[in-house]
């Protein structure tokens, strides 16, 4: 064999041999666990469509769903090693990022919407005039429960009424029945369980722009907003807290691998938004919108690359 002809058989050999390797390259044996929430909630349904997603798209196991107490519980899994990716409220995630700076962010996905919710006929139309009443603020170590405490303590109110943790519909119905005499719940718009009870106009929402400035004193993710009044049924529109919901992993988690689960969230916002309507929300632009958490590198790459 000449020299030219076994020169021309290496190329050819080597040129398989990328070619069997980019075939068998890839995330196959990436297994992931991502912490979202309770059953049937917004974060589990978004988890477990972004779970087969990123099954088909990284061509990997699909990933493991784990039912949490919400996002306290969600950051703490990821801190631990327990999770490679979690859903966390904005507040919780920039608390914990303070405290322990190993986090990193993939993407802003939804808002959510503070609300303190009261029966139609009450006599309280303020939060200050809460006190010495009696609260419901959500599941015990849930996100809700997290911004509740904050909006008591912000008030001056903590101590000053009485507070029982339950879940929304159990809110809901203590509420109709008597024994609450308000709840407080974040979610988006509209959260359906509140919708639905609200068809004979039998629940109101308190309007919370007087309080707005010292609740954004307590946290800077949080912003203002606005519910209208045809979310719920209302008599006119209702002023109150937005807190955004972040994807955070592990600081050290892979540039490649990162990148590659921000490329299939995005592939796949017609699939998110068909499992929730908050998902409608998911986009490039307020994705980057995750401080005080920094955006993973890998993330950074991908939404880089969406600019050129």
């Amino acid at each position: 064999m000449t020299r030219s002809r076994r020169t021309r058989g290496l190329a050819v050999a080597a040129a398989l041999l990328l070619v069997l390797a980019s075939c068998t390259s890839g995330f196959g044996d990436l297994r992931l666990r991502i912490a979202a929430g309770n059953p049937g909630g917004v974060y589990d349904k978004l988890a477990q469509t972004l779970a087969s997603a990123w099954q088909t798209g990284l061509d990997i196991e699909r990933p493991l769903v784990l039912q949490t107490q919400g996002s306290p519980d969600n950051v703490r899994k990821v801190l631990g090693g327990n999770a490679e990716v979690a859903f966390v409220a904005a507040d919780v995630a920039a608390d914990e990022y303070e405290k322990d700076p190993r986090l990193a962010a993939l993407a802003r996905i939804h808002d959510d919407y503070l609300h303190i919710v009261v029966r139609a006929d009450s006599a309280v139309r303020t939060v200050g005039q809460l006190e010495g009443r009696r609260i419901a603020i959500g599941s015990p170590s849930s996100g809700v429960e997290y911004i509740a405490e904050r909006l008591l303590e912000a008030t001056g109110l903590s101590g000053k009424v009485t507070t029982s943790k339950r879940g929304l519909d159990d809110s809901i119905k203590a509420l109709l029945n008597g024994d609450v005499d308000a709840f407080i719940w974040s979610g988006g718009l509209p959260t359906p369980a509140i919708a639905k009870y609200n068809t004979q106009q039998s629940l109101r929402l308190l309007d919370i722009a007087d309080v707005m400035p010292k609740m954004q004193a307590v946290n800077q993710v949080y912003g203002t907003a606005s519910i209208p009044a045809s979310t719920y049924n209302q008599t006119g529109p209702v002023t109150t807290l937005l807190v955004p919901n972040f994807l955070i992993v592990p600081k050290a988690m892979g540039d490649d691998v990162a990148e590659a689960l921000v490329r299939g969230l995005f592939d796949a916002r017609g699939q998110l938004a068909g499992a929730n309507p908050a998902a409608l929300s998911i986009d490039v632009h307020p994705g980057i919108e995750t401080q005080p958490i920094p955006l993973h590198p890998g993330a950074l790459r991908y939404y880089r690359a969406q600019k050129t």
